[in-house]
Order: C-alpha cells, then structure tokens, then sequence
C-alpha cells in the first residue's frame, strides 16, 4: 500500500518513515509541493502534519474533497482544540508524536480496515450502482436508459437535478441529452460560453466540486446568471472515453446538504465511466448498423447494376482493347479478359476494388484531376495513364472514358496497353532535342529543305551567315534565295551528277552565296539528298563562310609578292655593288691614262681629239658605274619591243627609299674620275 506523507519538519518526516517504511510504500512532500495533488491522487492514504491549526486543516478539507483516501494527522501535541480542528476538517484518525513503535504503523492499518468496510451510506448506492450498469447494457432505448439513470442518481444521492450534457464537437457548443427533473428534455442544445464550469472539466477530464456558487471564482463571469437560479454546491463529473472527454454528468444542489460525500462523488465517478462506455457502445452500434445497412443497400444496389451489365459482357468479352467498367466512386463492376491481361488480374480479383487503387504512388495528381473530372461529369477521351499492374509492375494505358447507357451512372473505360509505344517515343523525342542541340550548337550554318526548296531546317550558325531569323526563313524562304542568280539550281545539278561524290551527295565545293543585304560571299557546301522509302524527300547543306580564309590568302599571296620584290631588290643591289667595284679599276686606269695624253699633245694634234673623245666617254662610263652603284629599287623600261631592261636613272634616285649598298664605290670612282 502507498503512504504519502506531508510534513514540514524534517524530524517528523524521519521518524514516520523509520516506523512505517518497513511495511508501507512510502512518497513525501511538503504542503506547498506542485506535486501534492498528483501524489495524493495515488496515494491509498495520507499522513499530514498538523502544526498550525488554520492552515493545515483548511489542508485536510481540500485533500478530503479531492481525494478518497483516509487522512491520518499527526500531532505533536493536543492542546489549543488542535486536535478537534484536525477532525473537524475532515481527518479519519490522528497519533500524538512521538509515538510507540508500533502504534503509528496500527493507526495506519486500522485506518485501511475501517475505509474497506463499507458503510451504511455505502450500501444504497452501491445496490443502485449495480442496478444502474445493468439498465446501461439493457436492450431498452437509449434515450430512456439515460432518463432513467440520471432520475435515478438524483434520487440516491437525493439531489435537486442530475443531467448529462454531451459535447461533439469542439468546446463551444453542448447538447443536454436527459435531465432527472424532466422526462421529455432530449438534445437542448446550450451554448457553453455560458457554462465555464462545464468547459473546465472537459478540458481537465477531472471532476469539479463547487461547494459555494456564490463564490467560487470560476463562476465569475457568469455570477449574474446563477445568482438568480438559487444553486448552492454543483459537482461535475467527465465522461471520458479513450482520452476524450465526450461530456460531463451534472449534478446540481439548492442547498448547502448537496456536497456530495467522496462516496457519492466516487458513485457518480464510475457511473460516469459505465455512461462513457454504453454510449460509445451505442454510437459503435448504430455506426455499424447503418455501415450495414449502407453495405445492403451498395450490394443490392451493384447486383442490380450487374444483372443490367450483363447484356454487354458477352458483346465486350471478345474485344480485343481493355474495357471496364465501374462506378462513378471508382468501384470497378467488371472488366473484360483482355483488361485482366493487360493488368495483371484474375476473372473477378478486381471486384471490390476501385479503379483509383490501380494509380501508383507517383501518378496521384492524376489520379485526383480524374476523379474530379469523373464526379463532375465530364468524360475524358485519348488520355495517357499510367496504372499499376498486380505484380507491382506500371504500364502506360491510352484510354477514353464513356458513360454506359442504362446503368444509372456506371463509366465505361475503354484502353489499350501503349507502354512501348510511349517508350519509343520518349527514346525519339530525346534523340530528336539531343540533335537539335547538336545543329544549333554548330558553327557552320546547317540548312534543310523540301525538294520544292521551301526551307525546314534553319539552325542558328545559317541565322549568323545570312542574317535571316530562323522564324522567318522555315516555312517561309526557298533555298534559292540563298544563293545569287541560277546557283541553286547548279547546286541540284551538281547533287544529282556522278562528279562531286556520286547521285544525292555534293563532297565540298566552292561556290558563292548571297545574305539579306545582299552581299555575295565565297562558301564551302557540303550537301546531301535524303530518301525515304528509296524517294527522294528533302536535301541539306553545311555551309562554310570562306570570306574569312579568302582574306587570308589574299593577305599571304601579297605577302609572297613582296618578298619576291624584296628578294629582287637585294639581288641588284648585291649585283650593282660588284659591278661597280669590278667596273672601278679598269675605268680608272683609261681615265687616266687619256688625261695624261691631254696634257702632253698640242692643241691641234689630231691625236689629242682622239685623247679627248676618249676622256669624255669614259667620263660617261664613270658616271653610269655611279648608278650601277646607288641602285636601291627593282626598276625597269622598255627597251625593244616587248624587251624590258633596268631603269638606272629610278632605281639609283634619292627620291625614293631604298638602301645604299654598293653606293660608296660609285661615288668613289665617279670623284675620281671628275678629278682626273
């Protein structure tokens, strides 16, 4: 058995637990403890220390009230009427401390024994207890088995009124189901705003005890209400089931004598679970009887669809497509053999089934469109679905809905099983956007066309080569305008010879191309007729924007040009600086020679006209050596016919740029030559 002490000091704490922990299981706390109601609610009896006589009795009344355990209080002394207060309030015994070693643990038992006897005021309600369970669980109605036990609580606990409210639904809104003080009151409904007590104890699932209505401060806000009402003690009881309260048994006084004693409140207490139990009992039975009658009514009601869709079965068996059939909830009525391959089912396995449970997990946005679709009337046509077959395995079903005339709303699903139809297809679509992503991720312009020339194909590297969008170039341009005049029909000449790769393919070929603004430029194209079925459909060219590569060829051949001139230049500069070297020597020596003779012959000497004719001539060819020597420049003129020579006078002129190799050896012959 469970003791719970309550003491203050701790050496009357010490000494009842070393008299009674040998034979007692033992919980303590002080007066003030948070835990006090919880340890008392489990305690089979309490033993308080009674030192101050307001404080600590007031204790005894409160835990009298809450609790049925017997109280054992315990006194250091009698003097003052502490003693007679401690009775007074409620305590069924007491021991004056310190005590003999065994007088505490006999009290304790003594008090035990005289709380299992039963009492006078016991036994009435204990025959009223047993007679009450047994009209709960009569086969009478159960609206009069609660009259009766609510007037028959109300006479055994000799009451004014008892009554059960019921709450079923949230805490504002109750339902009076019987009162004791009136036989015909069924389902009044009452607004809970106005009853604070009864909220509180279906929020707690405790039992409520209200000794003085006019004061108690729950009662507050509703003081104005009931201070008319003449009520003076009201103790309310929950009804609960499984954890929820489903209402309250009221009991309600107009004097001070209907504070229900703890074995009355105890009586109430567990008629109140016996009431919580027969009416979840009633409402479990009256659930499972229109669950029944609704199950009846659903049978007889398919059995006649049925019997109506029997006329179709042998006209569907034979068809090869899935045809089933079912109710607008998606209750399946039957489905033909070729529906049971298709998913999986043997004859007859999907009956009890819904069509909703073939949707997979995956496909439940679907599977809730349809539904809504279905109960609003509407019958989709050439709808992909993806269901689920018996083994677990999803397939792709095309299927068109229909509502099936004279069967009072039953649909008809027609379908067919295109899981590798759909398979192939996605393959495609995905081969088909990878090789839209390859075009237009090529540099070269990449253009398709009918064999009419009307253009299909027009990725973005031919947007950038000719500057039409693609939206106005595919469906809307011919092929020929992109090339100038007749080359687009050379281009099919071409295609369709044996010259340039063989009949339907063109190896690449320069040609010309015109853009929009109209500006011809050089190509490189590559095309190639396509055949289907052996006729040719369309054809499709790679094109290659050689205006680039032109340029730099052009740049190349004029960059090998001047190296051909620049290698000229050095040649003759080389060639003119030994020529004037050579030339030098000899020349010097005539020169000379020829104005030695001047000096020495007479003015009239035949002789000396020769010597002067050779002096001016050489003279010349010393002037000419100088040329040889400045030339710079790969200058030449005509000379005899179509004969070109070098031109002395402009490849040796100072005018333009060149370099003075071999020029200091001209210079030096033509000043000797002058001061010769």
């Amino acid at each position: 058995m469970r003791v719970l002490l309550v003491c203050e000091r701790a050496d009357t704490l010490q000494l009842v637990e070393d008299r009674l922990q040998s034979e007692f299981t033992l919980l303590s706390c002080t007066a003030d403890a948070p835990e006090l109601d919880q340890h008392a609610q489990r305690a089979a009896l309490i033993a308080l220390e009674v030192n101050v006589r307001e404080r600590d009795c007031a204790l005894i009344g409160t835990l009298k009230a809450a609790v049925r355990s017997p109280i054992l209080a315990l006194l250091h002394n009698a003097s003052d009427g502490l003693l007679s207060a401690a009775l007074a309030a409620g305590a069924d015994d007491f021991v004056l401390l310190p005590s003999g070693a065994g007088e505490l643990p006999a009290r304790v038992r003594a008090c035990f024994r005289a709380r299992s006897r039963p009492s006078a005021e016991q036994e009435p309600t204990s025959d009223a207890l047993l007679e009450l369970t047994r009209t709960l669980v009569s086969s009478l109605d159960f609206q009069e088995i609660l009259y009766i036990l609510v007037s028959r609580v109300a006479a055994v606990i000799d009451v004014d009124r008892v009554s059960i409210v019921l709450a079923p639904g949230d805490d504002s809104l109750g339902v009076v189901v019987a009162a004791s003080d009136d036989e015909k009151l069924t389902n009044l409904r009452i607004d809970l705003a106005k009853y604070p007590e009864i909220r509180h104890v279906l929020k707690s699932r405790a039992t409520l005890a209200i000794h003085d209505v006019d004061h108690h401060p729950l009662l507050d806000e509703v003081r104005r209400s009931v201070a008319g009402a003449g009520l003076s003690a009201l103790t309310l009881v929950p009804i609960v089931w499984e954890g929820h309260s489903m209402g309250v048994l009221f009991v309600r006084a107009r004097t001070r004598r209907g504070a229900l004693s703890p074995h009355q409140r105890r009586f109430c207490e567990v008629l109140a679970n016996a009431t919580a139990i027969a009416l979840r009992n009633a409402r479990v039975l009256q659930s499972l009887r229109e669950e029944t009658e609704r199950d009846m009514s659903a049978r007889a009601d398919a059995e006649r669809r049925l019997s109506t869709l029997k006329r179709y079965a042998d006209l569907l068996a034979s068809a090869a497509d899935g045809l089933a059939a079912f109710e607008p909830d998606g209750r399946l009525l039957f489905a033909n053999p070729a529906a049971h391959t298709m998913l999986g089912f043997e004859p007859d396995a999907y009956l009890g089934r819904t069509l909703w449970e073939l949707f997979p997990p995956d496909s439940r946005l679907q599977m809730m469109q349809l539904r809504k679709q279905i109960a609003g009337g509407e019958h989709p046509h050439d709808l992909d679905i993806v269901l689920q077959r018996r083994n677990g395995e999803s397939i792709v079903i095309n299927g068109s809905f229909a509502a099936l005339a004279g069967t009072e709303g039953a649909v008809l699903l027609s379908f067919r099983d295109v899981t590798e139809e759909r398979r192939v297809r996605d393959e495609l679509v995905e081969t088909r956007n990878f090789l839209e992503s390859l075009i237009d991720a090529s540099v070269d312009a990449i253009v398709a066309a009918r064999m009419d020339g009307t253009i299909v194909l027009f990725n973005k590297g031919a947007q950038r080569l000719y500057g039409y969008g693609a939206e106005e170039a595919i469906g809307m341009m011919s092929s020929r305008a992109l090339y100038p005049g007749d080359g687009a029909r050379e281009v099919m000449r071409m295609l369709r010879s044996n010259g340039h790769g063989g009949p339907g393919r063109l190896e690449p070929v320069r040609i010309e191309a015109v853009d929009r603004k109209g500006t011809i430029f050089p190509i490189s194209l590559t095309a190639a007729i396509i055949y289907e079925g052996g006729r040719a459909t369309a054809t499709f060219g790679i094109f290659t924007d050689l205006r680039e590569r032109v340029r730099v060829e052009q740049q190349l051949a004029q960059a090998q040009e001047k190296l051909a001139t620049s290698e000229k230049q050095a040649l003759v500069a080389e060639l003119a600086g030994a020529t004037a070297h050579e030339l030098n020597q000899p020349l010097t020596s005539v020169m000379g020679y020829a104005e030695l003779l001047l000096r020495r012959l007479p003015e009239e000497s035949q002789i000396r006209r020769g010597a002067e004719v050779i002096h001016r001539e050489a003279e010349r060819m010393a002037e000419i050596v100088r040329k040889i020597g400045k030339l710079t420049r790969y200058e030449t003129k005509s000379y005899v016919g179509e004969q070109r020579i070098l031109d002395l006078d402009r490849g040796s002129s100072d005018d333009g740029s060149g370099v003075g190799g071999g020029s200091g050896t001209g210079s030096g012959s033509g000043s000797q030559g002058g001061g010769a």
